[in-house]
């Protein structure tokens, strides 16, 4: 089994990403969504850990041969990459979503020289919003970003338009295409329950997704 499916198996099997299409999730924004996504789950799951974190190992030195340094979007990332960074023998820190209040300010923790060549971990991307400020202030601080290795990724086009907008690179391990493609082949959900989250996942602004499971 490829590690997208490998990682989407893995993914469906602890419920990190939870597909419900009949009785939809609601997001903060108010968007009704068959999609539950929490990476965190694959800490407390030790054989799906292994897989996903020797996965970004892999994916890092393939993709990214020249990294000096990973950078762990907080807080989901931060794992992800200390352990990621322990496989390469790799220096690790991570990026707050903004600057402390006290002590010394800082948005970035651990040692980043300026153009060190920088590799961004984040467990999902979605709209890319939060990923692209973490870019940002590595770039602000002098980093040479080299991209961003991810989980898993819903693939919306909002979310690609940004990284491109960006000119930021990311590799997922998986997306919500090949979840899904996995999820009807294993029985999970049904052809048509399919058709509709790939609709959904074309634009999860409008609901008419659900009308397709009628």
């Amino acid at each position: 089994m490829d590690i997208k499916k490998q990682t989407a198996s893995d993914l469906l099997s602890i419920k990190a990403v939870f597909l419900r299409p009949e009785q939809p999730f609601t997001w903060a924004s108010g968007i009704k969504s068959p999609v539950y996504c929490d990476n965190r789950l694959t800490l407390t799951a030790p054989a799906v850990r292994n897989n996903i974190e020797n996965a970004l190992a892999e994916t890092v030195k393939r993709e990214y041969p020249q990294v000096e340094v990973l950078m762990g979007t907080s807080t989901a990332g931060i794992a992800h990459a200390a352990i990621t960074g322990h496989l390469l023998g790799l220096p690790m820190g991570y990026v707050r979503s903004g600057s402390k209040d006290h002590g010394r300010g800082n948005q970035i923790e651990g040692q980043l020289l300026p153009g060190q060549k920088t590799v961004v971990v984040e467990d999902l991307i979605s709209t890319g919003g939060s990923v692209i400020e973490v870019v940002n202030a590595l770039r602000d601080a002098g980093a040479d970003v080299l991209g961003i290795v991810s989980i898993f990724t819903y693939g919306m086009q909002k979310g690609l338009d940004r990284l491109r907008e960006a000119n930021v690179r990311n590799v997922s391990l998986t997306d919500f295409d090949t979840v899904v493609e996995v999820a009807a082949e294993t029985g999970y959900i049904s052809h048509k329950s399919k058709d509709a989250l790939l609709k959904f996942r074309d634009n999860p602004s409008d609901g008419s997704w659900a009308e397709m499971l009628i």
